[in-house]
């Protein structure tokens, strides 16, 4: 699997839903026992109100279903205690310093979201926020010991796919498979040079002046996910950091001085050091980035038109053009094929793409192209965000349809390995309610449960 080398991700996953606040005036109690871990009243209220705030749709009443979802996962801990399983405290704290930092930013300050969260102070805030992730990290790793490692034959496979009902078969998307080659236009030295002197200007506004990192990063810097925090990044690792930026930032000693100037692929850089945790680093830094000129991009489009010309006419192939003539380094030796880097998809690793997971700017060009064509030069932006000008080929395309063994395999395949695995997951939580001791209080247990275990006879 390659690694994509990120300055900082802009875009968390974050929602002002998880900021719930706790009822005011309740009266809490226990009301399940699982094992020796209680179940209060407010944790299931919380719980409700933050499903509700994500716009979860309820299947029943959420006071059945709620507490149930909780007591599963104490069923989880608790097999994780005897396992002796634990979260990655790394990774933990990298959540909740991103996960703070946003909700701070979302809010307005420290001061509001303390007030916000309850009147808790930020430290208290974070270990509840520790101790969620934290959870959630050993609940996962409990599931996949429990797992382990499911094995399927293409006959297992088969087999399911001649059980199901062909009006139950899944629909698969439409697919593409692109083949890439890319120029970025020219930026006049003139245009770097403006660059690295306003970026010289912010640090002797910082060294001699007295401004604030933080104030000049949320005014200047081009990095709009840091930037709204005064340009930190959070906790990373040098695995997360473009390699330019991690040199600079892992030298700095002093939390005090200003980095020089950086180039990594993203543009250009001063780096400020707030703390280093082991093999993590919080810095701060202001990103700004040259501006492509339309007369660049269309010298650009230009050039490329002539190359899209020489394949049609055979001068040569696009492989040949994307491997020795491509700007892009992460097809250049794949001769051009793209591949699937979105880890959420069902295609991730693989050169399928359904169209919406295309790049911004492809995909209204590839839609309209038959398998084997060239298309005209393009604008797009790349993975590091710069203005680009791109030709594509169509490799492939496959309609969408409904599931079959020939053609979806690997769909088919995944699907049974899922159903495998929540079997095996339902059959350890029946089994594990028989030797746990359980207790619900009165007026909790008149519910319809998935799991009817929690009610002993």
């Amino acid at each position: 699997m390659m690694v994509k080398k990120i300055l900082f991700v802009g875009v968390l996953s974050f929602c002002m839903a998880t900021l719930v606040v706790a009822q005011k005036n309740v009266i809490d109690e226990i009301i399940w026992v699982v094992g020796d871990e209680a179940i209060l009243r407010s944790d299931v209220e919380n719980q409700r109100l933050y499903m509700q705030n994500e716009g979860v749709r309820f299947d029943g009443d959420p006071y059945c279903f709620i507490p149930e979802q909780i007591a599963v996962q104490k069923l989880f801990l608790s097999q994780a205690k005897i396992d002796s399983i634990s979260a990655d405290e790394g990774a933990v704290l990298r959540h909740v310093d991103r996960w703070v930092n946003m909700a701070i930013n979302q809010v307005g300050s420290r001061e509001k979201l303390e007030e916000y969260m309850g009147g808790k102070k930020l430290s208290q805030i974070k270990e509840d926020r520790k101790k969620t992730v934290r959870e959630q990290q050993v609940v996962e790793e409990m599931q996949k010991k429990i797992v382990g490692d499911i094995r399927l034959t293409p006959s297992d496979v088969r087999r399911y796919f001649s059980q199901i009902p062909a009006d139950s078969l899944p629909m698969i998307p439409s697919t593409v498979e692109v083949e890439i080659v890319t120029m970025e236009p020219r930026i006049p030295i003139e245009d770097i040079d403006a660059i690295k002197a306003r970026l010289r200007e912010f640090t002797d506004q910082i060294n001699k002046e007295g401004y604030p990192f933080s104030a000049l990063a949320r005014t200047y810097s081009e990095d709009n996910g840091s930037a709204m925090m005064g340009g930190e990044t959070g906790f990373l690792s040098k695995m997360e950091l473009a390699p330019e930026y991690a040199n600079a930032a892992f030298n700095l000693n002093d939390q005090n001085k200003v980095s020089n100037i950086v180039e990594t692929e993203f543009g250009f850089h001063i780096i400020q050091l707030i703390e280093k945790r082991g093999d993590r680093i919080n810095t701060r830094h202001i990103l700004l980035r040259p501006k492509v000129s339309e007369q660049e991009i269309t010298k650009a489009m230009s050039r490329l038109d002539t190359l899209q010309e020489d394949i049609n006419l055979e001068k040569l192939t696009f492989a040949e053009a994307a491997t020795h003539l491509s700007y892009d380094k992460d097809t250049r030796n794949n001769k051009g094929l793209m591949v699937n880097q979105n880890e959420e998809s069902r295609n991730y690793g693989t050169p399928k793409f359904e169209m919406e997971e295309l790049p911004q700017g492809m995909g209204v060009v590839v839609d309209k192209m038959e398998v084997g064509e060239v298309s005209k030069p393009f604008r797009m932006r790349n993975s590091a965000d710069k203005d680009i000008v791109a030709i594509v080929r169509l490799k492939s395309r496959v309609k969408a349809h409904q599931a079959n063994v020939s053609d979806d395999y690997q769909a088919l395949k995944s699907l049974v390995e899922g159903r495998k695995r929540d079997e095996i997951i339902d059959e350890w939580i029946v089994s594990k309610q028989k030797s746990t001791y359980i207790r619900l209080s009165d007026g909790w247990s008149q519910c319809d449960f998935k799991y009817p275990g929690w009610i002993k006879e």
